[in-house]
């Protein structure tokens, strides 16, 4: 493999969500964004991202993931704890060593702003709050600002390496996400509708049929095209021989999980009805061009049109604006015009098969 030889791994997916409002804005209201001068219903990438975040608790060990917090003076004075019992007020310590590091303490609890860290960076500064004390003392020093900073830069989390972190404070301590998620979107024109509800009191007196509540609950419901992309030879920089299976669940995650806005009311969580992922080396391709035009309902529903529409737009761009992928996987015989459907086990384990075999052969570019 060459070194400047890119992978980009890129994940499709056609999923029919009954009557739901699985992400509101802030009036209450379903998301919904135009396209194609048609209104859609939206799930924001963000909503979809924190039911991955959520998914992966049950996917990865603890020791792999990160923590986004604004408390982090208490977590990292529990570490320090417990590398040295006797230190007398490991909270100044904590203090003493973010400030190193260019982060901005706004309590004796924690950050200004929500920071994202992994457990392993959590213990690195704290080994250099207790180890380098005097030189944290002051953390206007070239060399405390070094050390805590290359501490937080070290042994990323899995969930930062794929989403990335963001620093006002301190643009050095950015890392640069190796995942990149899109807002779902139906690919067909929808309406929101209104269910009004009503709510009994159980101790009301027989004389009085009255309800105790009214309201209404906004919601729609269609078939959504999703996308997410990792770039695999930049989270292979960060994560090593761990790369391959962070791929996988992620994938995984991706598919199976679903944001539970409103889950009680609605029990809307619903599978795929078809899964592509695609191995490229040139450039990620989202294919949502596929839905610029409206998909009418048929017979059948949205999902068969649907299918037809994706197959056709990827043909088309793969003829006209670029290559084939080197790989192409699918799960769910609507997609059969791509490749051969194989069940979604056997699907990551191809694509876990041929990407060992590739990190396997050359360092890959940044």
């Amino acid at each position: 493999m060459k070194k400047d030889r890119r992978i980009f791994v890129d994940i499709h997916v056609l999923q029919t969500v009954p009557p739901s409002c699985v992400n509101r804005d802030d009036t209450g209201s379903p998301k919904t964004a135009v396209y194609g001068g048609a209104t859609r219903a939206r799930v924001s990438s963000q909503s979809w991202k924190r039911a991955m975040r959520l998914a992966f608790k049950d996917l990865f060990d603890e020791k792999q993931l990160g923590l986004r917090t604004k408390k982090i003076i208490s977590l990292l004075s529990e570490d320090i704890l417990t590398l040295a019992p006797e230190t007398a007020a490991p909270q100044k310590l904590a203090v003493n060593v973010l400030q190193a590091a260019g982060l901005k303490i706004r309590d004796d609890e924690g950050t200004d702003a929500l920071f994202f860290v992994s457990r392993a960076q959590v213990r690195a500064l704290a080994k250099l709050a207790v180890e380098q004390s005097e030189m944290m003392k002051n953390s206007a020093s070239k060399e405390a600002k070094q050390l805590s900073s290359a501490a937080l830069r070290q042994s990323p989390g899995v969930d930062i390496a794929l989403f990335g972190r963001m620093v006002a404070d301190d643009p050095s301590l950015n890392t640069d996400a190796c995942a990149q998620v899109a807002h779902s979107i139906s690919t067909h024109r929808v309406n929101n509708e209104y269910d009004y509800f009503t709510a009994v009191d159980d101790l009301a007196p027989e004389d009085n049929a009255g309800a105790a509540h009214l309201g209404t609950v906004e919601f729609n419901s269609s078939t959504l095209y999703r996308y997410a992309t990792v770039a695999v030879h930049a989270l292979n920089n960060q994560l090593g021989e761990e790369t391959t299976d962070a791929v996988k669940k992620f994938i995984f995650a991706f598919v199976r999980s679903m944001p539970d806005g409103k889950q009680n009311t609605f029990a809307n969580r619903t599978l795929p009805d078809a899964v592509m992922v695609t191995l490229r080396t040139d450039q990620p391709v989202n294919l949502a061009g596929a839905f610029e035009r409206p998909v009418p309902a048929g017979e059948n529903g949205y999902v068969e049109g649907s299918a037809k529409r994706l197959i056709l737009h990827a043909k088309n761009v793969y003829a006209d604006f670029t290559q084939e992928p080197e790989l192409t996987l699918v799960t769910g015989a609507a997609l059969a015009g791509l490749a051969e459907p194989c069940s979604f086990t056997e699907l990551l384990e191809k694509l876990g098969a041929e990407l060992d075999k590739r990190l396997d052969k050359d360092v890959l570019c940044e």
